[in-house]
């Protein structure tokens, strides 16, 4: 997909959870401006950064290597810093975009039930804050999906386009399946 120099020109987007270079650089290829969410204090860093027109939360990192200590930290970080960012930049400004970024299919045991948990959270949210004009989505990658990939899916939700997908998840790199005929 190649999209449009300058479609991001102006949108500031807070990048929290490990987003990879990739997709910060894709991000940054279209002009928009990138604030990296570290550790500090969340609320705080809202206030020090704003106005801010989405979040973008990457569990892959939290989640790790999975297991029940994955999905924890994953679903739990995705809630803290998606609560905050909102709260304190999206829900005053009655606007902005909220996007999950699931850990691969691959990633190890819980994998799934981190998916479907982020999952779970976009598609609530995205009922939920309807009503202050902000959208959440949830992205799904495959072990065959690259960060380049990930970046340009990201790209198009947050760009004008992007506004007509809330409640979604956007599975990456699965090959369909074919029925048989018997």
């Amino acid at each position: 997909m190649t999209l449009r120099e300058e479609l991001l020109d102006g949108c500031a987007v807070a990048l929290a959870g490990g987003v990879p270079g990739a997709v910060r650089e894709a991000l940054s290829a279209l002009d928009a401006s990138i604030e990296e969410l570290g550790d500090q204090d969340t609320e705080e860093w809202v206030k020090a950064h704003l106005p801010l027109d989405a979040v973008v939360y990457d569990a892959r990192e939290a989640f790790a290597q999975g297991g029940q200590p994955g999905l924890r930290a994953a679903s739990d970080g995705a809630w803290a810093t998606v609560r905050a960012v909102a709260t304190g930049a999206l829900i005053p400004e009655q606007r902005g975009k909220v996007i999950l970024v699931g850990p691969r299919s691959d990633a190890g045991e819980f994998a799934t039930a981190t998916r479907a948990a982020l999952e779970n959270l976009a598609r609530t949210l995205s009922v939920e804050w309807a009503r202050y004009g902000i959208t959440v989505t949830m992205v799904a990658p495959s072990q065959s999906t690259a960060d380049s990939e990930i970046g340009e899916l990201i790209a198009f939700l947050l760009s004008r386009a992007g506004d007509y997908f809330s409640g979604c998840r956007f599975e990456l790199g699965a090959v369909p399946r074919r029925r048989q005929r018997s």
